[in-house]
């Protein structure tokens, strides 16, 4: 039974941080593309994870550096930041 457990805790743990691998922008993933961190937590179920929480995950996790910052957003958010919607009322 133990070694179902920890067997299940691995595959969600792997699981948690290709899932957080893929879906984070490629601009803010650091010292590697994404399609080799996605390799590397595939193949090396309990160190790839690791490596991608510690070194190429985005943010302040445990590398308390702050990731790069994130595009600014461009235009209006809703109408009524909109200077040409409100022009027409």
């Amino acid at each position: 039974m133990p070694r179902v457990v920890l067997l299940l805790a691995v595959i969600a743990f792997t699981v948690y941080c290709l899932v957080d691998c893929l879906q984070a922008e490629d601009q803010r993933i650091r010292n590697l593309p994404k399609l080799l961190w996605t390799v590397i937590i595939v193949f090396f179920p309990v160190a790839g994870p690791g490596a991608w929480l510690i070194a190429g995950r985005p943010g302040t996790f445990l590398s308390g550096q702050p990731g790069p910052p994130a595009p600014p957003q461009r235009g209006p958010i809703g109408p009524d930041d909109d200077p040409d919607f409100l022009r027409g009322l």
